[in-house]
């Protein structure tokens, strides 16, 4: 079936229903939302053949739906997720995921035991192969062979104990970190397969010639390299080691090479230093690469040949030590030991020159642990060059073969804290190792990007786009003479603006893709001038363009061909609809392929054929998938029917709302009617907001249970949404938030649509903020729901986010709260914008809610607020969650609050009684635990 306009495609699936199912729909329950599946991951075969996809209800299992798209074929595989396909599309591999049932119904003590598995599928007969107790698996590169890597076996007694060889009660205590499990090598071709024991790394080459294992077993001293032909799947080993612990492996694509690390399997892994070497294949010579003083290897150094076979990149580390033992307690006189008594102490020191602050170094300390600095060994010559270092840590590694950008945020650690990140950037000579400085306090979100010849190094900067030219060491600012910034022109942050990034480079260097916020340009990098080539058209029509469907080439920065064919998807900012549109390179103009009032996503592209998978959705429309060629979209077959269980119900519109804020601006808003929506009758209202919102007025409803109200669900018990647009000002934030909302609610009431004695309002996190500030300044709501909200910015602003150990004064500097100004500097701003302050105002019933393990807010916020409320003697409810963060992950506890969010807008805002917990509370209990 070709993809219908968006008219069209409602009234043939209309078309489709009975009167008498259109008349006798369901009402949507907790229940329904809990079944209803949604679809993720798709990914399609290089060639474009086979399509395969997750399948997930909110609760259950999921299922995995597999499409061989040249016969039509269609499977459904129970309990698959993460789809993997092989190159030609013949097979699909899923994870084979525990069922739920197994899983809730397990003790804890037997969780730990329960393990996936996987599920490999043949695309032409749907014949399944089921592998228990597997850990990850991977297709080679040319879909000839998966290797599935197995769980360890369960530990239970061995009863043929006695026959294994005997070694020393030392020898036996090998770490986990040096065992390896079994490996199963399988033919795709014929489905015969090798299996090998004890691996604890593997690798393919991506030409398809070879697969190489590290197979490793302490307690008989083997450890050796084995190499397989994938030809005709014979195995040899092809080098042997002596109490040396093989690390990490790697093959160059031309065949050549095998490279790997050891080292000495007596020491413990975690001071271990490795040695790396290379295997020539054909001649089975191991060559040593050279040593230093300076660097070595640890067991985390990994290894990646160039595409073209001529390097080999791998980490290394200043040095490598064990890991540092207190002393115990072994006689008496130590029990007097000063050094033994205070070395278990439990001490962190914070010192106000810290790099990091301490929670945040102790969130690092594993990655840290994990670092290890790039090198380089070119092949042919066996020279090994150091390229990061202990100032210049970060490298992205492409396929550039004389350059590499590298980064340091080593000089901006400290000021993160209230300033936000930063780093410096610089170009790093492979064949030297010699650092260029291109970029000094550079915003981290703001990276630049090297060329794929490695002439250009583009980047933006205050509204700007640049070009640095390698040879000549000369900046261009190549946008100074164009009509129009590249700044983001809706940032209402106390920062500077970031821009829109980048598109792909054209070929030979010859030129770039930038993006306004509207338009498409393209820069010749010949004579640093630059042309629109959308032709102005998405300025003018209010249409943002951008590049969509491109392969994803792994390791190279994006290329086009000079006068390529590229497909653009555009945005309306009026009628908040997608369309697809088609641009040639060095041409200006666009020509609409298809658009409409509703949302595209293109979510997968196959390498070498053609093939784009999108979703089509509105609010009444499943984001079913789609496959259509790359230059014709207008032209795709619909692939799933998932929009079929939304037929089930009665299903509410969403359309958009414009109206006037109080300071004289226009805002835009999406206004969800309930079902059966009646003209002239008035509904209560559910606010639901963060930033902007209208971009959502085609997005299908999430159909889930979490912490935000299910729209479906509201829209069907009678309620209509609103999600207004909030747009603010820096260093008021909660003023600003309420004029957008006060005026945007007075709009519905204007329009007949809302009860003004009926309206609700909901956010979460910087919404919950927003929830928890504007009943502190209006009455226009007959109930609250605040999920996580701050509400005294003087105490949040020197907190912790306890996930990632980051202090908040940041946000309040620099980001999200948009204060603009230290505490210190703004006591009163902290002061105004705080609903903690203010609680005697307070008319309208507040629920609070938060996890107490919050892990970007601290949960004590609500604490403050609740506390204020009470003491003010004002209607307010405080949910605590145990053990949750930021947002709810414990089924019951999503369940719960969803089910309490219903009851509580029910009672205050339709006039239900009130349930026993709202007017009694509940009292503190204590169950006993399930045997």
């Amino acid at each position: 079936m070709t993809l219908l306009p968006s008219k069209s495609l409602l009234l043939f699936t209309a078309s489709l229903l009975p009167a008498s199912l259109l008349a006798a729909a369901s009402p949507i329950t907790p229940d329904d939302i809990m079944r209803f599946e949604s679809l993720s991951k798709p990914v399609i075969s290089d060639t474009g053949k086979t399509l395969a996809v997750e399948v997930s209800p909110d609760r259950g299992d999921s299922r995995g739906l597999v499409k061989n798209l040249s016969t039509k074929k269609e499977f459904s595989v129970k309990g698959g997720t993460k789809p993997k396909v092989s190159h030609d599309g013949r097979y699909v591999a899923f994870v084979d995921k525990v069922p739920l049932l197994a899983s809730e119904m397990a003790s804890a003590k037997e969780k730990k035991k329960l393990k996936s598995g996987m599920v490999l599928v043949d695309t032409s007969t749907g014949v399944e192969l089921r592998y228990e107790r597997v850990k990850s698996f991977k297709f080679n590169d040319t879909g000839s062979h998966i290797a599935i890597w197995y769980e360890a076996e369960d530990k239970k007694k061995d009863a043929k104990a006695k026959d294994k060889p005997k070694t020393s009660k030392k020898d036996s205590k090998v770490d986990d970190y040096d065992k390896g499990t079994t490996v199963e090598l399988v033919s795709l071709s014929n489905l015969k397969s090798i299996t090998f024991k004890d691996v604890t790394a593997f690798n393919f080459d991506k030409s398809g010639k070879h697969f190489a294992l590290a197979i490793n077993n302490f307690a008989v001293d083997k450890h050796e390299l084995r190499l397989v032909s994938l030809a005709d799947n014979t195995a040899k080993i092809v080098h042997r080691l002596k109490q040396q612990q093989l690390g990490s492996v790697a093959l160059s694509d031309d065949g050549q090479y095998l490279g790997f690390t050891a080292g000495d399997a007596r020491q413990a892994p975690f001071g271990r230093e490795y040695r790396l070497s290379l295997f020539n294949i054909a001649s089975g010579k191991v060559t040593p690469t050279p040593t230093s003083k300076e660097w070595t290897l640890n067991r985390y150094a990994t290894l990646r040949f160039s595409d073209d076979s001529q390097r080999l990149f791998f980490g290394r580390v200043p040095q490598v030590s064990q890991q540092i033992e207190l002393a115990k307690v072994e006689k008496e006189a130590d029990l007097y030991n000063q050094d033994i008594i205070t070395g278990e102490r439990e001490l962190r020191v914070w010192h106000g020159d810290d790099p990091r602050i301490k929670p945040h170094e102790v969130k690092q300390y594993k990655k840290e642990l994990k670092r290890t600095y790039l090198a380089v060994l070119h092949v042919a010559g066996n020279n090994l060059v150091q390229l990061a270092d202990l100032q210049i840590p970060d490298m992205e590694v492409e396929q550039q073969t004389r350059f590499v950008l590298a980064s340091s945020d080593l000089p901006y650690r400290k000021m993160i804290t209230w300033a936000g990140f930063y780093r410096d950037f610089y170009l790093v000579d492979l064949n030297t190792g010699h650092k260029i400085p291109v970029l000094t306090q550079q915003s981290s979100d703001a990276e630049p990007e090297l060329s794929p010849n490695e002439k250009f190094v583009a980047y933006y900067q205050q509204g700007n786009v640049f070009l640095y030219e390698v040879a000549n060491d000369r900046r261009i600012n190549i946008t100074k003479n164009l009509d129009v910034s590249f700044a983001d022109e809706d940032h209402d942050y106390p920062s500077n603006a970031p821009g829109y990034g980048f598109g792909p480079w054209i070929a030979d260097d010859s030129g770039l893709l930038i993006y306004d916020k509207y338009d498409i340009w393209q820069l010749n990098t010949l004579s640093y001038e630059a042309f629109n080539l959308t032709a102005g058209k998405g300025r003018k029509a209010g249409i943002q363009y951008r590049l969509e469907g491109l392969v994803d080439d792994k390791g190279y920065p994006s290329v086009l061909a000079n006068n390529a064919q590229v497909l653009l998807q555009g945005y309306s900012d009026i009628s908040k609809g997608d369309g697809f549109y088609q641009a040639q390179v060095g041409t200006a103009g666009v020509t609409k392929l298809i658009a409409g009032d509703y949302k595209l996503k293109v979510l997968a592209r196959s390498e070498d054929a053609k093939t784009i998978v999108f979703s089509k959705e509105r609010y009444d429309l499943f984001p079913d998938l789609y496959t259509a060629q790359y230059e014709s979209p207008q032209k795709a077959t619909r692939q799933t029917d998932l929009d079929k269980q939304k037929r089930a119900f009665n299903w509410g519109k969403s359309e958009l709302v414009h109206w006037t804020n109080g300071d004289g601006k226009p805002l835009d808003g999406v206004l969800i009617k309930p079902t059966n929506y009646v003209e002239g009758q008035r509904y209560p209202v559910l606010v639901y907001f963060y930033r902007f919102m209208s971009d959502r007025l085609h997005a299908f409803p999430q159909m889930k249970i979490n912490h935000r109200p299910n729209f479906a669900w509201f829209a069907d018990n009678g309620y209509a949404i609103f999600l207004p647009d909030i747009r603010f000002e820096v260093g008021y934030p909660g003023d600003s938030s309420v004029q957008a909302l006060t005026s945007g609610v007075q709009h519905l009431i204007d329009m007949g649509v809302a009860d003004p004695q009926a309206v609700g309002i909901q956010g979460h996190s910087w919404g919950g903020y927003q929830t928890a500030f504007a009943v502190t300044k209006t009455n226009i709501f007959k109930a609250a729901v605040a999920g996580a909200p701050v509400t005294n910015m003087t105490s949040a602003y020197s907190g912790i986010r306890h996930g990632s150990g980051l202090a908040r004064q940041f946000q309040y500097e620099t980001g999200q709260s948009r204060i603009g100004e230290s505490l210190f500097k703004s006591p009163q701003k902290y002061i105004e914008n705080s609903p903690v302050f203010y609680v005697e105002r307070i008319k309208t019933p507040m629920m609070i809610m938060f996890g107490d393990k919050d892990d970007a807010v601290p949960w004590e916020q609500g604490i403050e607020m609740y506390l204020a409320m009470r003491r003010a003697g004002k209607d307010v409810v405080l949910l605590q969650y145990q053990d949750e963060p930021h947002h709810l992950k414990k089924y019951p506890n999503k369940l719960d609050y969803s089910i309490r969010m219903m009851e509580y807008f029910d009672h205050y805002l339709k006039g239900k009684p009130a349930p026993k917990w709202l007017t009694e509370g509940e009292a503190y209990t204590e169950y006993k635990k399930a045997g």
